[in-house]
């Protein structure tokens, strides 16, 4: 769908804003006289748009994308509103389903990552407590479940259960690359080059120069022991949607997921590298994912550095609905000269790729042997597909 942005007038603006007056961000003060037209997409909208965004973990530019439009029609249910089943093909998707989630790990239940996605795990845990009530246990959650999970109280007390399971299962799965499975993903490709920066005779394009670090990546990981699968070649015919890049690494059964991208702003002033993992202000955050960028963010900047632009939980669908601690790292900004002046060398992207490599190890080392960042010579990280210590510079 094109987004939709200021100035635009139809039925789906008088959706938007119908959505954003139940949220309370808009105060509903259209006239009730049906002859008057479609509302307009004004300042007031944006500004409510802006700040479901920032709530939301999305991108902040006040336009409604595919992204955010389904993020608004999922934040308009409220658990109890409408009767939820599991169903493959079009599962339900709301904040009622995060909800039920959240309200069932906290009794003890696994229903899987808190994402807002009525799937076969958030099935099998609904199932499991209406057979410990007295309830028929069909994983679907009506009145009568709704009202038992209202009745009773929690189970678990102190820690984060499925942020818990999660870095557990991280952990058991040992210290080596060794077989692991990681899926890099190139951001744009084909028509969507992303960001393009003349300069001079040149012309530098953030797609291009994304694939070449995901390419040098993935023959350092692939040599370490790791399988390594891009989601997309140099030139590819066919650009894979962010929910089909998801689909791709959730198919393959991906341990890990590393988005590469490059920033850009309208100032030649901002510079840095900036890595994103799922989270949000009102939501659950992946612990594993969130240690996985804070370990990438810190090995780029003291083996490159760059500028330290932190580490930010975002609920975009690429760090959302996989199922393995996935990330994305904006490696500098493509509009900044200083920045670009180092992305477009070799040496430098090879230095970015050795910082997301030892990132990578460091994820698989228990935490007492963990190493001082940049301290891992990645060299020798072959050795460690027989053995585990961390070999140093």
């Amino acid at each position: 769908m094109r987004a939709i942005r200021r100035g635009a007038r139809g039925a789906a603006v008088a959706e938007i804003r119908g959505i954003l007056v139940v949220l309370e961000l808009l105060e509903d003060l259209l006239p009730s006289d049906p002859t008057a037209g479609y509302p307009e997409y004004d300042a007031d909208v944006e500004r409510a748009v802006r700040a479901f965004q920032q709530s939301r973990g999305l991108t902040v530019d006040g336009e409604v994308s595919d992204e955010t439009w389904r993020a608004l029609d999922a934040a308009r249910w409220r658990l109890g509103q409408r009767a939820l089943f599991h169903t493959v093909a079009d599962p339900y998707i709301g904040d009622d389903v995060r909800q039920l989630q959240e309200r069932l790990l906290e009794m003890g239940y696994n229903p899987g990552r808190a994402d807002g996605i009525y799937g076969g795990l958030t099935a099998h845990a609904v199932a499991q407590f209406q057979r410990e009530v007295g309830l028929r246990p069909d994983g679907e959650c009506g009145p009568a479940t709704v009202g038992a999970l209202r009745r009773l109280g929690r189970k678990v007390i102190g820690g984060r259960p499925q942020l818990l399971r999660e870095a557990e299962a991280f952990r058991e799965s040992g210290p080596t690359l060794l077989g692991k499975r990681i899926v890099i993903d190139p951001g744009h490709g084909g028509p969507e080059a992303g960001h393009v920066v003349p300069d001079g005779p040149l012309r530098w394009v953030e797609a291009d120069l994304v694939y070449d670090l995901a390419a040098r990546l993935e023959g350092r990981l692939a040599a370490a022991g790791m399988r390594v699968n891009l989601t997309r070649g140099p030139q590819p015919v066919n650009v894979l949607s962010d929910r089909d890049r998801v689909q791709l690494a959730n198919d393959l059964g991906a341990d890990l997921l590393i988005s590469i991208h490059l920033d850009g702003h309208r100032s030649p002033a901002a510079d840095g590298v900036a890595t994103y993992h799922y989270g949000s202000v009102t939501g659950p955050t992946s612990v594993v994912g969130e240690r996985l960028a804070g370990l990438v963010q810190r090995e780029i900047v003291v083996r490159t550095g760059l500028r330290d632009c932190h580490t930010h939980a975002k609920t975009w669908e690429l760090l959302r609905l996989t199922k393995m601690p996935a990330v994305r790292v904006d490696v500098g900004y493509l509009t900044s000269p200083s920045d670009r002046q180092q992305l477009i060398d070799p040496a430098f992207r090879d230095r970015v790729v050795e910082a997301i490599m030892a990132a990578v190890q460091r994820m698989y080392l228990p935490v007492e042997a963990d190493v001082p960042t940049g301290s891992i010579d990645v060299s020798l990280l072959r050795a460690l597909t027989t053995s585990s210590p961390a070999p140093t510079a």
